[in-house]
């Protein structure tokens, strides 16, 4: 008898989902009133999953499913005994999570890693990502093209639901389907129910190996379909120097910009994307972050629909591919495709500018380069068993001045229901020329390699962390990641280990410490009330970590703990708090020396979280920091505040606003104040109907400092203002019409007021022709 070296996992048997083969299509309207719906597979999705496990739910809710060949049908008949208070507003796509929903996860494979999420609110507004059970997140900037319709009735609301066969990946040979699936509805009353067609085991925190297989789909064929997706873009924009006693004039440059994006699935199993003279304009604001006493570069989420298409399948523990790096694109193409447990992803693009994050231990920094360069990126992974897969990536940038290569391999290992083993190393390689190097020399001449002399002054040094991790001009370097967690329904605890060497690069991703050894070790216990209490969930969670460099000196050493408590009206609170021994920045920054070079600091800090959504369309929530920090501009311990409310409000069922604001202080131990800092982000948004929004964005920075409180000569007050207007109206999520207007100015010591220095129209239009 064989005996396979595989643990089998003891998940949770379901009963098979038989989908019926109809050949008419419905129309998407909401209605349910077409006879075929009278033969679909009729389905209970009355189990409640979340918060409890396995209780009845309180109201009834029906799935009625067929497909014929070409697309998957879903009809939901949602009771309501009180429809008054369904939580339903018009909005954007994917903006509608805390809206009641129904909808479906489907894994095409039945592989247990990557799953569909398509769900509605009871207007139709669509909400659509991907699971990954891998790196254990949800992308919901994947947006695919499919069509929906919702109606409130006196009873509750009913929403239809038509998913094309050719949006997903899968094995169409006879026979060969194994797709999993699994219905869903959200319930946000007092509590947010999360309602099942199926039984959800709480301790097995893997939710998409738990989903039924489905039978059907005998003649499912993904079509080799071709989507052509033509755009232009038409942009103004006028610039002007703010800087001196007299304001320059106004500078305009009118820009027309035609694209072209193409999608063809050469198989069922293969889809290949390209793309020429790319749109990879950000249309709307990014998130505003402050930047101020921070080491370390801000990480802002990719939206550009070209790096978002299947970009789970570039995924791996480490964050090695972040396309954001890649600023400026002429043209790129990409590659992606599963079979039989093996998936395969490949991209290569070029750029009309650089920018390379350059990682240090103590702080990392952006370099700009005004030069074309290539970047590309490899994945495979085989998925040996549900509960076992390997994978291997690469990655490569260069230009005229520089290059980066990496090579990693990685593994995740399910033991049983409960432990999972994460291994991940890499390999990198990097050579640096000497224009590049000069870029982060801050003297009028060359700075030496290695440094002469030591800095008498880190405020009066030539030398940086990052130029000192360039200038040897060729570098090696390698870095692991070790991951063992235990995770039950009433506890968790893990361990890891991180790795990275002092040449370790990694310029197509987000990897921005190197020359460092990390250990974490933690843990969680959880408590559930009965169905009907006050609170439903409490927790207890704890870790403690240490890091030193590749010479043994201690960079930081942390101990942090929290309680949490999920209670009435949806609401959540956290109180915890955080015990940090760490360095100040180096006094000679010629030096990477920590020892004898860099000051150690405690900081203790008490943390608060708290979040309510009290009705329909109101969410609230606040975060607030106390306590000592360290002052990066002056090398010293200060006291520090951060308060960071944000309110969402629907003003009714079609105007919404979010307002965000964070708040920080930090003052001198002795009370003399150091900056104080204010960031507002304001949102107005006007849904027309579920394709077209008006929305004004207004983001306000002010920031204050004390100079007498700096080392260095510094801006008593900072000011600035960005605003923009934009019209969007959106056939389908490639079928767009944006049309807007946008301005920025600042205002410092040497502007009496606020200036615009920027101010643009722009317009775009595209349209996404399914051949």
């Amino acid at each position: 008898m064989a005996v396979t070296p595989f643990i089998v996992l003891a998940e949770t048997a379901q009963p098979a989902l038989n989908i019926p083969y109809l050949a008419d299509a419905a129309t998407i309207d909401g209605r349910l009133d077409e006879p075929q719906w009278q033969q679909a597979k009729r389905i209970s999705v009355n189990n409640i999953t979340w918060p409890y496990e396995n209780k009845p739910s309180p109201v009834s809710t029906t799935a009625l499913i067929y497909e014929n060949d070409d697309t998957l049908y879903l009809g939901f008949i949602a009771e309501d005994p009180h429809p008054e208070k369904i939580r339903a507003f018009y909005r954007d796509r994917d903006s509608a999570w805390d809206d009641d929903l129904v909808g479906i996860k489907l894994d095409t494979y039945g592989s247990a890693k990557l799953a569909y999420q398509f769900f509605v609110n009871p207007l139709g507004v669509q909400q659509d990502s991907i699971e990954n059970e891998l790196s254990k997140t949800e992308n919901s900037a994947w947006d695919g093209i499919w069509d929906s319709a919702g109606h409130i009735t006196a009873q509750g609301y009913q929403v239809e639901i038509a998913l094309p066969m050719r949006m997903f990946n899968f094995d169409d040979a006879p026979r060969s389907q194994a797709m999993t699936m699994e219905l869903v509805r959200f319930y946000p009353r007092n509590e947010r129910l999360r309602l099942s067609s199926m039984q959800l085991d709480h301790g097995n925190h893997c939710w998409i190996c738990q989903m039924p297989q489905v039978n059907g789909f005998a003649n499912a064929k993904q079509s080799s379909n071709l989507i052509v997706v033509p755009s232009l873009v038409l942009n103004q924009q006028q610039q002007r120097d703010i800087n001196g006693a007299v304001l320059k004039p106004w500078q305009k440059d009118n820009n027309i910009e035609p694209s072209l994006d193409l999608k063809w699935g050469i198989t069922p199993d293969l889809t290949l994307n390209a793309t020429v003279n790319p749109d990879f304009s950000q249309v709307e604001a990014d998130v505003a972050q402050l930047n101020v006493n921070e080491s370390f570069s801000l990480f802002f989420p990719e939206k550009r629909s070209f790096f978002l298409d299947n970009a789970d399948y570039f995924a791996s523990n480490l964050n090695l591919i972040y396309t954001r790096n890649i600023a400026a694109p002429g043209a790129g193409a990409k590659l992606t495709g599963s079979k039989n447990g093996h998936t395969v992803a490949a991209f290569i693009s070029n750029d009309e500018q650089t920018n390379v994050l350059i990682p240090g231990n103590l702080g990392s920094r952006v370099v700009s380069l005004d030069q074309q360069s290539q970047a590309g990126a490899l994945r495979y992974r085989y998925d040996i068993s549900s509960a076992f897969s390997l994978g291997a990536s690469s990655t490569f940038r260069r230009s005229d001045d520089y290059h980066n290569e990496v090579l990693s391999i990685d593994s995740k290992y399910r033991f049983d229901d409960f432990t999972t083993l994460v291994v991940q190393a890499l390999a990198s390689q990097s050579d640096y020329s000497e224009d590049f190097i000069e870029q982060l020399c801050d003297a009028d001449e060359p700075c030496q390699a290695p440094p002469v002399q030591p800095c008498d002054s880190r405020y009066d040094c030539s030398y940086s962390e990052a130029l000192l991790r360039v200038n040897e001009r060729h570098y090696d370097g390698y870095g692991y990641y070790l991951s063992l967690d235990r995770d039950t329904k009433y506890y968790s605890l893990f361990g890891n280990y991180h790795m990275r060497s002092r040449g370790l690069r990694a310029d197509l991703g987000f990897l921005s410490e190197t020359d460092f050894n990390k250990f974490t070790t933690g843990g969680e216990y959880r408590w559930y009330a009965e169905q009907d209490a006050w609170w439903n969930r409490a927790r207890w969670y704890a870790d403690w970590d240490i890091t030193h460099n590749q010479a043994g000196e201690l960079i930081e050493k942390e101990a942090q703990s929290f309680v949490s408590l999920d209670g009435p009206w949806q609401s959540y609170l956290e109180l915890g708090t955080i015990s940090r021994e760490r360095r100040g920045l180096r006094a000679d920054p010629s030096s990477l020396a920590i020892d004898g070079n860099s000051a150690r600091f405690n900081e203790n800090e008490i943390n608060l979280f708290a979040s309510i959504k009290p009705s329909a369309g109101v969410v609230a929530d606040i975060g607030v920091t106390q306590g000592n920090k360290v002052d990066l501009a002056n090398n010293r311990l200060g006291e520090f505040v951060r308060i960071r409310p944000t309110v969402n409000y629907n003003i009714n069922s079609h105007l919404a606003l979010r307002l965000r604001h964070t708040y920080e202080d930090l003052q001198r131990r002795s009370g003399e104040d150091i900056f104080s800092a204010n960031l507002s982000d304001l949102r107005l948004t006007y849904q027309f109907n579920l394709r077209s929004f008006l929305r004004l964005t207004m983001i306000y920075t002010d920031i204050e400092r004390e100079p007498s409180s700096y080392v260095k000569e510094v801006d008593a007050r900072y000011r600035a203002l960005s605003t923009q207007l934009l019209y969007s109206y959106k056939l389908n999520p490639q079928s767009v019409v944006f049309v807007g207007y946008s301005d920025s100015g600042y205002q410092d010591d040497d502007l009496s007021r606020l200036e615009k220095d920027n101010r643009t129209l722009f317009a775009k239009f595209s349209y996404a022709w399914i051949l």
